[in-house]
Order: C-alpha cells, then structure tokens, then sequence
C-alpha cells in the first residue's frame, strides 16, 4: 500500500501564493457545523439537490435568477406533498416558464422526493442522516446519493454536500492535482472506486494529523495549484465553488 504523501509541501506552497499562513487560513471560511445540519430540513435538502442537478451543465447564474420561480412551480419541495403529485402536474412542469424546462431534470425532483422521504423515514430527517455519516468514510456517502438518488452522481452530490453543510472534500481538477503533484498515485480524473478510496485515505490521515476540516483540507488544496486567484477574489466566491481553482 502506498504510504501517504506529506501536506506540509501543500499547505507551504498555498500560504507562499497566498502571501502567507495567515491569509491562507483567513481564506477557508467557517467550519462546517453538524447541529446546523441535523437540523436541515426534508424540504430544504430536496431544494438544494435539485438546485445542484440543474445547475449541472447549466449557467448557475441563470438558475439563481431563476430560483423563486422553481420554488413556486415546486411548491416549496415539500417531499411529501410532491411524491403524490399526479403524473399531470409533473407534465405540466415540461412547459412552465418559472423553471429550466428540462424533463429528465423534472422527474429526478420526482425521483428524490421519493429517495428524501425514505431516508428520513430510516433516519428520522435527511439532515440527521447527513450529519451522523460519518466524514471518515465519504466516499460511502457519494455512492448512497448516486446509488438511491437520481441525478446525484458525480460532482452533483459532492457540491450538494458542500453546499448543505457537510464538512467534506470535494475532489476537483486543482485538488486532485494537488494530491497527484506531492505524489499520491491517482488518475488525473479520478473516477474508479480505487482511485477515490486512495483520496479519501489521505485526506482522512491530513485531517487526523493536522485537525483541520476535511473542508479546510480541500480548500487548501485548491488553493496551492492551478489558478491563483487574489484573496479578495477568494472572499467573494461562493464556498463550494473555491475548488474549482483557487
């Protein structure tokens, strides 16, 4: 087995390019609080996902802009309410100009108001059961949003856990360079279960030793490679995106 490259030569080359440790740390942003998201309500979560699957392939902008008309035509995502909505209100949304009008995009609101329905039945609320994953093993909890979710594969689960307040990594082109440049043997687009296990044991090792969030780890990461954005351009990015070049 491998043995676990050093963060220090990460960590030392982010603060380099970002003029120091200081303004490196004061870049991360808070830390990711598990009571807050215990308490992330059924309907926010089905909102969020659905925000993360329609932004995928898409303008964000252009879904922000549109928001209020897509928590109108789905009545607040409330899960219950939308898993028995007949099949004419889910035709309905094909045309309605409040929302992207996307079908297979559609029926994945469908399909996840099912999925929320049911974990928070075997959890008590999706939010508990986001919570109480434990961070050790996120790579578990991708596979459960891709396997009994629709649409939440990939990136769209990764920044949906990000953007719901789970303290997690998010395994983006400059973290995954980051990790492959100080010598951690993954592909370059990592996509088997091999490749995203061996990212995650490094990460899980990162953050025994330094007691940093898996989030910080991540950020960090991002932020030692690839672009190198100013620290006022950081500050005024949206939190999950920062991975996308920092």
């Amino acid at each position: 087995m491998q043995q676990t490259p050093s963060l220090l030569p990460i960590i030392e080359r982010a603060a380099h390019r970002k003029g120091g440790r200081d303004t490196l740390m004061s870049l991360l942003g808070p830390a990711a609080d598990t009571a807050a998201l215990e308490g992330f309500s059924d309907d926010r979560a089905l909102s969020l996902m659905t925000k993360c699957i329609f932004r995928s392939g898409f303008v964000w902008r252009v879904i922000e802009q549109k928001w209020p008309g897509f928590e109108e035509a789905f009545e607040g995502f409330d899960p219950r309410g939308l898993h028995h909505k007949p099949d004419e209100f889910w035709d309905a949304l094909t045309a309605d100009k409040r929302i992207v009008r996307n079908g297979a995009k559609i029926m994945a609101v469908k399909a996840n108001a099912a999925f929320v329905l049911a974990i928070a039945e075997e959890h008590g609320s999706f939010g508990r059961f986001l919570a109480q994953w434990p961070e050790t093993d996120i790579t578990g909890l991708w596979d459960v949003l891709a396997k009994r979710g629709s649409r939440l594969g990939g990136m769209t689960g990764r920044y949906f856990l990000r953007f719901a307040g789970k303290d997690c990594l998010i395994p983006s082109r400059d973290v995954v360079q980051a990790v492959r440049d100080v010598g951690l043997d993954v592909a370059e687009n990592p996509t088997s279960k091999r490749d995203l296990k061996k990212i995650e044991a490094a990460f899980n090792v990162w953050h025994a030793e330094t007691g940093l969030p898996y989030t910080h780890l991540s950020r960090i990461a991002a932020m030692s490679i690839g672009n190198n954005y100013d620290a006022d351009t950081i500050r005024n990015r949206s939190g999950a995106a920062m991975e996308d070049g920092a």
